[in-house]
C-alpha cells in the first residue's frame, strides 16, 4: 500500500496550497472502532459528499472537502489522511476515526512469461477474486471482477463451473484498478516531470461474474473510474462485456456510457443455449434487437461481438456466413477468441487454419475479425480461465460437460 506524506499540498478553492484550515475543527465524540469505518474507495462523489456530511462536516465546506480528499485518493494514491497535508490537522483526525482508505488485499502475484500478471485478492468475508493485466506494446488492460463467481454457468468458461457466492461492492471493483496501479508504481511521484503514460490505459469488465447483474455498484465503480480529476479513464476506454442481459443493455448506454462486448459464440439458439445458457431467457433475436437500439451505436463505437473458437461447435464455414447475416445492420467488429483450455473443460480449440478461414469470411463481409492472442496461459489468466481458489461449490469435470450436454 502507497503513502506519501511529502506530497506536496493541493491549493485548496479560494485559497493557497497549504494554508491552515481552521474552521473545520471537528469535536470526535468517541473513538471508532476500525470495522465502524465507512470505506471512502467506491463512493460516488455526491455518496462521500453525504457520507462526510453525516458524519459531521458542515454542508457548506463539504463539497470542496470532497474534491480535496478525492485528489488525494484518486490522483496521488495515498492511502493515510494524515498525509492530506492541505487539510487542517484535526480534521485529519475527524477523518482517520469515521473513515477508511482500503483496497482489497494482495493474496498472490503471477506474472506470465509473456508479462501478463495475475492478481488473486482477498476482500471482505474472506472470500477471493482475480484481476488480469496485460501489458502491449502501446497500451495495458486492467481485466477486473464484477462477482465472486458467476451465474452463468457458460460450459466453455472456467469461471462459470464456480458457483455465484456475492455481487463485489462498487469499492472492491474500483480497488482491483487501485492495486494493479500499486503494483506497476503508476501513482504520479511528487515533485516529477509529469508523465502521460498510461500503463493501466484500458480496462475491461471481463473479468468473473456478470457485470450487468451487479448494475449498480459497476455504475458507481466506473463513475469513479472515469472521474477526470483522479483516475481518469475515458468512458471510450472502458469496455463491459455481457452474455446478454436484455433488460439493462439500454441502461449502460444511458447511465454508464462505455464501450459494449457481448459474449455471443454462437449462430443458432440451439447452440448458444448450451454455451452461454442465459439465451434461454433472452435469445439470439432478442438480444440482437437490444444491441441495434442501443443508444451509442456508431460507427466510432462499434459493439464488439466475442466468439470463442471451439472445435467442431461452432467454428465451421456455415457458423461464419450466419454469423455475418445475424448482425448485418450493427456496426461491430467480432474478437475470435481461441478457446483457453482449464482442466476438466469438455471442448478443444479449433484449429489456427480453421480459426484463419472463418476469420477471411468474416473480413470479406466488411466486418474487422481480430484473432485474439491468448495471454498468460501459463497462469491461467487467460479469456475464460478466471476461477477464484477458494470458491464453494465446485462442479466435476463430469458435471460440466453433462450441463453442456456432451
Amino acid at each position: 500500500m502507497t503513502s506519501h506524506p511529502t506530497i506536496p499540498p493541493v491549493a485548496a478553492p479560494g485559497g493557497l496550497a497549504g494554508a491552515p484550515i481552521t474552521q473545520d475543527v471537528v469535536t470526535i465524540p468517541r473513538r471508532m472502532e476500525p470495522a465502524l469505518r465507512i470505506n471512502i474507495v467506491g463512493l460516488t462523489r455526491d455518496q462521500l459528499r453525504d457520507a462526510l456530511i453525516a458524519a459531521g462536516t458542515p454542508e457548506r465546506q463539504a463539497r470542496m472537502r470532497v474534491g480535496q480528499i478525492w485528489q488525494w485518493v484518486y490522483h496521488w494514491g495515498v492511502r493515510d489522511f494524515t498525509a492530506m497535508t492541505n487539510l487542517a490537522k484535526d480534521y485529519r483526525a475527524f477523518l482517520a476515526e469515521r473513515f477508511e482508505i482500503a483496497v482489497p488485499e494482495v493474496v498472490t502475484r503471477q506474472v506470465s512469461e509473456d508479462g501478463t500478471r495475475k492478481y488473486l485478492l482477498r476482500i471482505a468475508g474472506g472470500h477471493e477474486v482475480e484481476t488480469v493485466y496485460i501489458p502491449e506494446d502501446n497500451r495495458g488492460t486492467l481485466c477486473v471482477s464484477s462477482q465472486v463467481g458467476c451465474t452463468l454457468t457458460c460450459s466453455f468458461c472456467h469461471t462459470g463451473t464456480q458457483k455465484l457466492v456475492r455481487n463485489l461492492t462498487a469499492g472492491e471493483i474500483v480497488g482491483q484498478l487501485m492495486v494493479a496501479r500499486d503494483d506497476l508504481g503508476e501513482w504520479p511521484e511528487p515533485g516529477a516531470p509529469k508523465d502521460e503514460t498510461r500503463l493501466v490505459s484500458n480496462l475491461v469488465l471481463m473479468g468473473m461474474g456478470e457485470p450487468l447483474y451487479n448494475f449498480d455498484n459497476v455504475r458507481d465503480a466506473m463513475r469513479v473510474v472515469m472521474d477526470g480529476e483522479g483516475l481518469s479513464l475515458s468512458r471510450r476506454r472502458i469496455t463491459l462485456s455481457t452474455s446478454g442481459v436484455v433488460p439493462e443493455i439500454a441502461r449502460t448506454a444511458e447511465e454508464i456510457g462505455c464501450l459494449l462486448a457481448v459474449s455471443f459464440h454462437a449462430t443458432t439458439d440451439a447452440v448458444r443455449d448450451r454455451l452461454v445458457p442465459i439465451n434461454k431467457r433472452w435469445n439470439i433475436d432478442e438480444l440482437l434487437g437490444a444491441l441495434r437500439d442501443y443508444p451509442r451505436l456508431s460507427n466510432s463505437e462499434r459493439i464488439t461481438f466475442e466468439y470463442v473458437m471451439l472445435d467442431g461447435v461452432n467454428d465451421s464455414d456455415d457458423d461464419a456466413r450466419r454469423l455475418i447475416r445475424l448482425i448485418r445492420g450493427i456496426p461491430a467488429k467480432i474478437n475470435l477468441i481461441p478457446f483457453n483450455e482449464w482442466p476438466g473443460a469438455p471442448y478443444r480449440r479449433s484449429s489456427w487454419d480453421r480459426i484463419e478461414a472463418f476469420a477471411d469470411i468474416i473480413y470479406k463481409a466488411g466486418y474487422a475479425s481480430p484473432i485474439r492472442t491468448p495471454r498468460g496461459e501459463d497462469i491461467m489468466a487467460a479469456c475464460g480461465q478466471l476461477k477464484s481458489a477458494t470458491e464453494r461449490g465446485r462442479k466435476s469435470a463430469a458435471q460440466v460437460a453433462a450441463e453442456a450436454g456432451l
